[in-house]
């Protein structure tokens, strides 16, 4: 493990492995840097790969108050360590944390994968009311993060309660409520673009690096939609469908994710 401070002192830990280009895995709500270790190994075939805790999680510290800028800081950190340009790929929120860094650093982002960002563009779902962020703070604030991950996990993903249940009876769950913390800093990120309006054509207008946004085949329809008004919005992107994957992909066929990666970033 190494660490880097970011701008506001905050010491963000990562991994790296590999040699080659430099790739920066961004990871998901809830998610530490073990998440992506299968991911990364694979990648370090071809690729310098820093696997990273974002800030409030896994060996990282944190800094309050939070901003979603902090966290570009932290990637900026990362990259400018590792030589000062590098690829990015995020999953689920964190690609949109991704996007948001490579708007902002577009001299030191080169390409960019985006997985699955759960945008609501349209009616194929309900949308996540206004005050959503506020009942999550609420419930952290009184230290009910069991109540916040449920909240979270039917509302933000739309998982049925009998599997929510399931859940609280395996050993991730404690992992989970460890960070359940940084919950509002995923929906921070996420901003408006859970409200099931169109995206904005000019929101990341400098993100004019080759990109590819990836969707998997089995995912729900909301993924679908999400990924073609990403793809029309961006000044450089495509739109691919992963077959027979899905939402948990990174996790369970990294070997698929890090084939379209590999291809992608090494065109």
């Amino acid at each position: 493990m190494k660490t880097v401070t970011s701008k506001d002192g905050t010491k963000i830990a990562f991994d790296q492995i590999g040699d080659g280009p430099v790739v920066i895995l961004v990871d998901s709500a809830l998610a530490d840097r073990t998440l992506c270790a299968k991911l990364a190994t694979l990648l370090s075939k071809e690729f310098t790969v820093i696997n990273y805790d974002r800030r409030g999680r896994g060996d990282s510290t944190d800094t309050q108050p939070y901003a979603v800028e902090r966290e570009v800081e932290d990637i900026e950190a990362l990259i400018d360590a590792a030589g000062g340009s590098a690829f990015i790929f995020g999953s689920s929120s964190g690609a949109v944390l991704a996007l948001e860094a490579a708007n902002k650093l577009t001299a030191k982002v080169k390409k960019q994968v985006l997985y699955e960002p759960p945008f609501l563009v349209d009616d194929s779902r309900a949308p996540i009311s206004d005050g959503f962020l506020g009942q999550i703070k609420e419930l952290l604030a009184g230290d009910k993060r069991s109540d916040a991950l449920k909240l979270f996990f039917s509302t933000a993903m739309g998982i049925p309660g009998i599997f929510i249940l399931m859940m609280r009876l395996m050993p991730s769950w404690s992992k989970s409520k460890s960070v359940a913390h940084t919950l509002p800093y995923d929906l921070a990120i996420m901003g408006d673009t859970q409200r099931g309006k169109p995206l904005s054509a000019s929101r990341w207008a400098t993100a004019n690096m080759p990109t590819l946004v990836l969707t998997g085949g089995k995912s729900e329809v909301f993924f679908h939609k999400a990924g073609n008004a990403l793809a029309e919005v961006l000044p450089n992107a495509q739109h691919r469908i992963l077959k027979d994957q899905h939402h948990g992909s990174v996790v369970m066929s990294p070997n698929v994710v890090a084939s379209e990666m590999t291809q992608f970033f090494k065109a």
